[in-house]
């Protein structure tokens, strides 16, 4: 079974990567209902105890179903590349509670024969039922995500989309969706995309609306809505997903590399193959941000790394003048 999306030349230029932080908690609930299926498990064992202290913990997790689905109206598509998690829950806050049953139907009836008992219990009050699922994602967000996982996780999620524009920029459409999954197919004008979901072939028209195209850490491939009405968006796995797990060792930087600069800022060009926020690199470095933002100008003036704000974080990587001084 196979999706088209056919993008006319200027649904092609109104394409654009966006960051969800809404997306991410939700398909996060993933982690505790399949664990083990991710590879930054541990940072999600380490946040086990307060996400099981939350009283909207058994909730929350019967908004998955067993085929790892959730409803459609939980992850609605970014309107802008960089959202406040509490505009999109407004989003969520805001719909509409006559379509919640056809929502949960398409999310669980097809693999699971029937809803969770907690939702099927509340279904017939569906206001209360939207309003208290958003209540718990909120809980969720504050007490659980937000503290420490969100900080990295956006990081990753940041340094994906700007590899990604670089691909675009010199590789084209074709090599930007190819690089994205290899479930995704670019040519003439239409991208495939293969899915294991569904009734049957399905062709939508962009029609104006724009592509959104979503990195996320809660995924085994491409993927985009179950519901027949939908929105031109794919989600995709993001890179770097081993920056999740904890903070790795930096690898060694060479020996006369650390003469010429200094310990600290060759272990800081070793780090930065990706683009990378400051916080990022002082949690892997187990320093404050305050030294590596030393650091970090030193190198820049020097030309060693470069930098370029996305959203509303600054992100760094190595320059070709530093890559030739680290070497193959």
């Amino acid at each position: 079974m196979v999706l088209r999306f056919r993008l006319g030349l200027a649904d092609l230029a109104a394409t654009y990567f966006a960051c969800s932080p809404l997306q991410e908690a939700v398909l996060s609930l993933r982690m505790w209902t399949h664990p083990g299926q991710y590879p930054h498990g541990a940072a999600f064992e380490a946040m086990r105890p307060a996400f099981e202290a939350l009283p909207q913990a058994p909730l929350l997790r019967a908004l998955v179903a067993s085929n790892k689905y959730v409803p459609d109206f939980l992850t609605p598509r970014p309107a802008v590349p960089f959202p406040e998690f509490r505009a999109e829950l407004a989003v969520v806050r805001a719909f509409d509670p006559a379509r919640l049953a056809g929502e949960l139907a398409l999310a669980f009836l097809p693999h699971d024969r029937a809803l969770p008992p907690l939702l099927a219990d509340r279904a017939h009050r569906p206001a209360a039922l939207i309003a208290e699922i958003a209540d718990a994602f909120q809980a969720y967000w504050t007490h659980v995500l937000e503290p420490g996982w969100w900080p990295r996780a956006r990081s990753v999620l940041h340094a994906d989309i700007v590899h990604r524009a670089r691909v675009l920029a010199e590789r084209g459409a074709a090599g930007l969706f190819a690089d994205l999954d290899h479930r995704l197919h670019w040519a003439d004008g239409v991208l495939t995309i293969d899915r294991d979901w569904g009734d049957g072939d399905l062709d939508v028209p962009v029609d104006r609306r724009g592509l959104a195209l979503l990195p996320t850490c809660f995924a085994r491939g491409a993927l985009t809505a179950i519901g027949p009405d939908l929105t031109p968006s794919i989600t995709y796995l993001s890179r770097g997903q081993g920056n999740l797990a904890g903070p790795p060792d930096p690898p060694p930087a060479p020996h006369a590399l650390e003469q010429l600069l200094g310990t600290p800022k060759a272990r800081l060009l070793t780090l930065l193959h990706e683009p990378t926020a400051t916080t990022e690199l002082a949690r892997r470095l187990g320093v404050t941000p305050g030294a590596v933002s030393q650091h970090l100008a030193v190198l820049h003036a020097t030309r060693l790394v470069t930098r370029a704000r996305h959203g509303r974080l600054v992100l760094y990587t190595r320059s070709p003048l530093a890559d030739q001084l680290l070497g193959p």
